[in-house]
């Protein structure tokens, strides 16, 4: 019987645990596996990187947009105004909503994907976008997302 309520405990601790939200953003924080900033480019250099395979490295920007539902995906901007959409490997770990306009390094891959539309109007409703602009969205597009392994807050 003790045993089992001792699991029992574990078992909610546990559960607990991984609902909690995660750090807040400040400098020097890390989720995921972590990132160093050295050996980093700048999200602008990405394309010119990346070969027929992706790119596999780090890349640095500064984040537009977060999920507001948990944050299991972000937006890096790019100087040309357009955003890299940014997920987490395995959905081993989420963003906080205050990451949004700090600068950050990515560790990860790149890839280039096509998104449906089904995924557009989930990203564009999880960003909390008006109903009219979601409706908006029509055909699938084809975009490089950045899949990181770690996170490090600038």
């Amino acid at each position: 019987m003790r045993i089992l309520s001792l699991a029992i405990g574990l078992f909610v601790l546990t559960g607990s645990a991984v609902a909690q939200s995660p750090v807040s953003a400040n400098k020097g924080v890390t989720y995921g596996a972590g990132a160093s900033a050295d050996g980093a480019i700048s999200v602008n250099e990405l394309s010119s990187k990346m070969s027929n395979s992706g790119f596999t490295g780090k890349i640095s920007g500064k984040v537009v947009e977060v999920c507001q539902e948990k944050g299991c995906w972000m937006k890096v901007e790019k100087e040309n105004g357009e955003t890299l959409m940014v997920k987490f490997k395995d959905y081993g770990f989420f963003m906080p909503k205050d990451i949004q306009g700090k600068e950050v390094v990515l560790d990860g891959e790149a890839i280039v994907k096509e998104v449906s539309v089904k995924q557009q109007k989930h990203y564009a409703k999880d960003a909390g976008k008006p109903a009219d602009e979601i409706e908006k969205i029509k055909a699938p597009k084809k975009e490089v997302q950045f899949v990181a392994k770690g996170v490090l807050v600038l």
